[in-house]
């Protein structure tokens, strides 16, 4: 897909064509798109499924290891204050 400006007429309705192989590339699995209206200009963004198992593992609590869950948890609220 290459970069670049385009012109495109907006019909009677409102709608217009997006180019062809943006839409191959970025709508591929999803043909739903996040509209951001600002002032003087649209942003449309590809609506992509978030695999958050990505996040899952890499918090740093701080140990090591938690032996006892109760004592942990007793440590992180008295922290928390």
């Amino acid at each position: 897909m290459e970069s670049g400006v385009e012109v495109k007429k907006v019909d009677s309705q409102g709608r217009l064509i997006l180019p062809a192989d943006w839409r191959e590339a970025e709508l591929s699995e999803n043909k739903e798109l996040i509209i951001i209206k600002r002032k003087g200009y649209l942003k449309l963004i590809p609506k992509r499924r978030v695999d958050l198992t990505e996040c899952f593992d890499k918090v740093d609590l701080g140990v090591e290891s938690i032996e006892s869950w109760k004592q942990f948890e007793k440590r992180f609220y008295e922290a928390g204050k």
